[in-house]
């Protein structure tokens, strides 16, 4: 069994700061090792952490969740499995894709981008995280669920709590306490809205998961409220980051960023890369239902599994020059990069796939191109040097940009 005696802690600040060299050492000396503080085993390897999610062998559960997920959202979709989950997550997909996503949903992205950017277009200036990527999504998804957008600012506390309480590693009792709050308030909000959509159904989203129906079953007040919870935390934190990182990577790579502005269909291929290379989500636990063997020893039943996601994606065993990024490169496939044969982890793998992809995707599209239509010569504000923060859930605290404004 590997030790960890020469790794950098993941909750020190000297990780927290850049965890990309702490990650080559662990794939190179300690792929599998026990972290005390966490009580989990650590594994940072692609080949480890892809098998961990495929998990064709049924070695491992997401009965993590029902301590990491659950006090704060409730019983959620990631915490079923086998049959229940299979109908719940059939409730749920369809508007995630298809017809749904791309009838309603496209003009509801379309619109709220267009609404954020004409709010900086004229100025010649704006901070990317601040200004766009932290409400773009969020405003995307009340949209969709057929909430008020000027909740803004309580949505955006909550999520942000949410994801503070998910990647509470080092047990921080604040951190604990404001996401009891945030289970608390968020239930006080959604269930009348909840009731009284049942009673008034329209054409958003919060209307058809109040009607759907596969085999009889329905989802109760307490199932919809829990997706709510999880859709506006998950759909928010990462593809807020999502957005700030594709930007900081294209902007610090500026042939890369003229060639996207040049020909707008590369767009995927820097969101995958950027996927691969700066994940927004940084570590997903499994918990291990048997004994299992993975590159450096043996995991217990039982135990939890700390994939580290953020290091699987530049596993030089997998990926060339894994710390460059390079939308063109030939180990990645753009075309499978938003499905279940992903050959990135981001979006995690097999049966728990991340359901919102493909929304994630025609978010960052529509943004993306948005902004560099309405910016044409994007350059970072003067001696600003993008600097990602986090160490659950990764990207860039602020983006400061220039441009000339576009008139007429």
């Amino acid at each position: 069994m590997s030790t960890a005696q020469q790794v950098p802690d993941i909750l020190s600040p000297e990780f927290a700061a850049d965890p990309y060299p702490a990650y080559r050492v662990m794939r190179e000396s300690a792929p599998l090792f026990w972290h005390e503080a966490t009580q989990s085993w650590i594994v940072s390897r692609y080949e480890d952490v892809e098998r961990v999610f495929k998990d064709k062998a049924g070695q491992f559960t997401t009965d993590n969740y029902d301590w990491q997920i659950e006090p704060v959202h409730g019983k959620t979709i990631l915490q079923l499995s086998g049959r229940e989950h299979a109908v719940r997550r059939a409730l749920i997909a369809p508007a995630f894709r298809g017809s749904d996503l791309q009838e309603k949903f496209l003009p509801v992205i379309d619109r709220n981008s267009r609404e954020l950017i004409d709010g900086f277009r004229h100025t010649g200036s704006a901070d990317l995280v601040a200004d766009y990527a932290t409400r773009f999504p969020v405003n995307v998804i009340a949209d969709m669920l057929g909430l008020d957008k000027a909740d803004h600012a309580r949505f955006h506390r909550w999520y942000t709590a949410v994801i503070a309480f998910l990647g509470n590693l080092s047990g921080d009792p604040e951190v604990a306490a404001a996401g009891d709050r945030t289970r608390v308030e968020f239930a006080e909000y959604m269930l009348p809205i909840i009731r009284e959509r049942r009673d008034n159904l329209g054409d958003d989203l919060l209307s058809s998961l109040c009607a759907a129906e596969v085999d009889g079953v329905k989802m109760s007040d307490e199932d919809i409220k829990a997706f709510c919870s999880l859709l506006l935390a998950a759909g928010g934190e990462t593809t807020d980051k999502a957005i700030a990182s594709i930007f900081a990577n294209l902007l610090v790579n500026p042939d890369q960023l003229a060639a996207v502005r040049a020909d707008r269909s590369l767009i995927p291929r820097a969101f995958a890369e950027t996927l691969r290379f700066t994940p927004p989500v940084h570590m997903i636990m499994r918990q291990s239902a048997t004994d299992v063997e993975l590159s450096g020893g043996t995991i217990p039943a039982g135990a939890t599994v700390t994939c580290l996601i953020g290091s699987a994606n530049r596993d030089e065993r997998r990926y060339e020059n894994p710390d460059r990024f390079d939308i063109l490169r030939d180990d990645l496939t753009a075309t499978t990069a938003f499905s279940a044969a992903a050959d990135h982890l981001a979006f995690a793998l097999g049966r728990h796939f991340c359901v919102g992809a493909l929304l994630a995707k025609a978010e960052v599209e529509t943004g993306v191109d948005q902004l560099l239509d309405a910016m044409p010569d994007l350059r970072l504000a003067d001696g600003f040097d993008p600097v990602e923060q986090g160490v659950f859930t990764r990207g860039p605290g602020t983006l400061p940009v220039r441009f000339t404004p576009v008139t007429g």
